[in-house]
């Protein structure tokens, strides 16, 4: 199983028939970054129960595809092209567990 430390989820929907030169190609253009950086990217479909993850280990790509038989993945709502994530947030999101709400953060008007 590939574990990677970041992952950067391409916030907009994009068509799954993409192979690896696509999504490269996504990644230099919409995301202004280079698929070879070490960095694993993330795309989802439009009905969001498909994700592809395109990573470069050093020698080559790998494009890994995931789909939910129910649900769907917890993806971003964002006007950033892009959102990181940590790896457990990673792990999460690939068993479609909502990432989001790991992490309880207090409200600053938050009083006892």
């Amino acid at each position: 199983m590939i574990r990677p430390e970041q992952v950067w989820l391409a916030v907009e929907p994009v068509d799954m028939q993409m192979g690896i030169d696509g999504l490269s190609l996504q990644i230099q253009q919409a995301l202004g970054r280079s698929p070879c950086d070490g960095t694993a990217y993330a795309f989802r479909n439009r009905s969001g129960n498909r994700i592809k993850l395109l990573v470069w280990d050093g020698t080559g790509v790998w494009l890994c595809v995931r789909r939910l038989h129910q649900g769907r993945f917890t993806w971003p709502r964002s006007t950033d092209a892009v959102c990181t994530l940590s790896a457990a947030e990673w792990q999460w999101l690939v068993q479609g567990v909502d990432w989001r709400r790991l992490q309880a953060k207090p409200q600053d008007a938050w009083q006892v």
